[in-house]
């Protein structure tokens, strides 16, 4: 470990512009040490992975959030412990056998006084196979009768029951592809690999349209977003896996790119397409294209394009040829099909700042904001005492806007607007601090949306949740092979939480 970098106190008639730019140089390196320290312990755990060895302990989170929580449960007198509230644990269990177990000796004139039921659960595992014998027969015609197989296993040699288990070990438990080759043949199931790949990836087409359904009803209905996105190696090949939902369903797809080009395609469902109206003229002037180009696209006579090859056709054929132009004029022409499929401007989407998803109605996740002052690194006592001033101020204004969300008034709204720009302007003797203050500032509407749409989250701890479990999938399996595999995977981890609300076994036809 690099030994902390220590800037002694500097008298406050001391410290000239001059003084405080030198300082936030030494900051600023500092911090870059920092990084560079962080990015070599990161290869040093890679590299400890690879022999065998443990990595190292993990950056202790904000706990803003926890916090927040633990101040609420205490105002409302809530003291018990989580899960204290006792059930009874086999009160609605399915019993599938029951067994009548009579006293070894009963006594003559001794009287039945019911049963005393004793539940014991229990897991069959075993290998079922079945032989279907179609009869065959001869009409006097000449024809010949054929027994029909179940609609269920038609074309199949293993039984939905064992597709669904093999879908949901390998997509849900995250198990990978030898051990549950291993694991079905220990049982007695005649399987090969190629066979497990075939079941995991292919004829999944209903699964792929369930998916598609997702988006489409939680765009419909859903007044927000969270939003989030991950790298996912394809075919040797870095690309990226972008996710948005709720808190009740979460949506992937991954691809190659994840540009805002990229994203309104992905709010299109992947299959875009591209209009010219007035609200995309708007956006092409606020984004600054010139006014040639603008008003070539305004002249248009051409407004709805089906795909990218005919947007594509129309620029070439006005002769655009700046990429600034192409993007912007892309962008703009995503975001008036999104319209006129119905997604409102007021959709609010709610990320970590990554510049891809600032669209439509775009809010910031809190607890991302506050660890980049969490992550500073102070170089002395005043930067430290700084730091922690300005965090708890943060964490108080958090928990107040938590309660403000479940009872909204214009007093509070006015209020916590005003502690913000005071928390967010404050000058002190920790010049990288102020420079991060100075950036949240800037960004005081995103932050502040939740006062005028208390509905929307103050975070995207939802996305960051599904996401890891992405991550976790990534990890075990590594990165996809095929278009189809990828596919597949991006379509089963979309139902993985739908299925755990709909309470149905991931995998399973209904």
């Amino acid at each position: 470990m690099l030994k902390p970098v220590r800037v002694p106190e500097i008298p406050e008639a001391d410290q000239t512009p001059l003084v405080r730019g030198l300082v936030g140089i030494i900051e600023e390196q500092a911090k870059q040490l920092r990084q560079q320290e962080e990015l070599i312990g990161q290869l040093k755990d890679e590299i400890a992975v690879l022999k065998g060895e443990r990595k190292r302990p993990r950056f202790k989170a904000s706990g803003m959030e926890e916090k927040a929580g633990q101040e609420k449960a205490s105002e409302a007198g809530d003291k018990k412990r989580a899960g204290s509230e006792k059930r009874s644990k086999t009160q609605r269990l399915e019993i599938h056998e029951e067994r009548v177990i009579a006293p070894e000796a009963i006594p003559a004139g001794s009287r039945f006084k019911g049963y005393e039921d004793y539940v014991v659960q229990g897991l069959i595992i075993r290998a079922h196979n079945t032989r279907y014998r179609l009869e065959r027969w001869q009409a006097p015609a000449g024809d010949t009768l054929l027994g029909k197989l179940p609609e269920a296993v038609r074309g199949q040699h293993f039984s939905p029951g064992l597709q669904g288990y093999i879908l949901y070990q390998y997509y849900h438990a995250h198990v990978t592809r030898p051990l549950l080759l291993e694991q079905l043949r220990e049982w007695g199931v005649d399987i090969s690999a190629g066979q497990i790949e075939r079941i995991l990836n292919e004829g999944k087409e209903r699964f792929h349209q369930e998916k598609a359904m997702i988006l489409r009803v939680g765009l419909e209905v859903s007044e927000y977003l969270t939003v989030d996105d991950t790298g996912a190696r394809h075919q040797g090949q870095n690309g990226y896996t972008t996710q948005l939902g709720t808190e009740h369903f979460a949506w992937f797809e991954s691809t190659p790119t994840k540009d805002r080009i990229n994203f309104l395609s992905l709010l299109q469902g992947g299959a875009p397409s591209y209009v010219i109206n007035a609200q995309v003229l708007q956006y092409l002037q606020e984004q600054k294209l010139p006014k040639g180009p603008w008003e070539q696209l305004k002249n248009s006579t051409t407004r709805v394009f089906e795909g990218a090859e005919q947007w594509q056709a129309h620029l070439r054929a006005l002769n655009f040829t700046t990429k600034r132009h192409i993007r912007i004029a892309t962008e703009g022409a995503l975001l008036g099909a999104l319209r006129q499929r119905g997604i409102p401007e007021t959709l609010a989407l709610i990320s970590d700042d990554a510049g891809q998803f600032n669209v439509l109605t775009h809010g910031l996740c809190w607890v991302h904001a506050e660890r980049l002052i969490h992550q500073l690194l102070p170089l002395n006592e005043q930067h430290r005492e700084d730091q922690q001033a300005i965090r708890a101020q943060v964490w108080d204004f958090y928990a107040d806007l938590k309660k403000y969300k479940q009872a909204p008034s214009a007093e509070k709204k006015v209020e916590l607007d005003q502690r913000f720009d005071e928390i967010f302007t404050t000058k002190t003797r920790f010049e990288t601090l102020n420079q991060v203050l100075k950036r949240l500032h800037r960004n005081k509407a995103e932050l502040l949306l939740v006062l005028e749409r208390p509905e929307v989250p103050l975070h995207t701890n939802d996305s960051e949740r599904d996401i890891r479990d992405y991550v976790k999938k990534r990890k075990v399996s590594g990165g996809t092979r095929s278009d189809l595999g990828r596919r597949c995977r991006d379509t089963f981890q979309s139902q993985k939480d739908l299925s755990q609300a709909r309470g149905v076994l991931l995998g399973v036809p209904p």
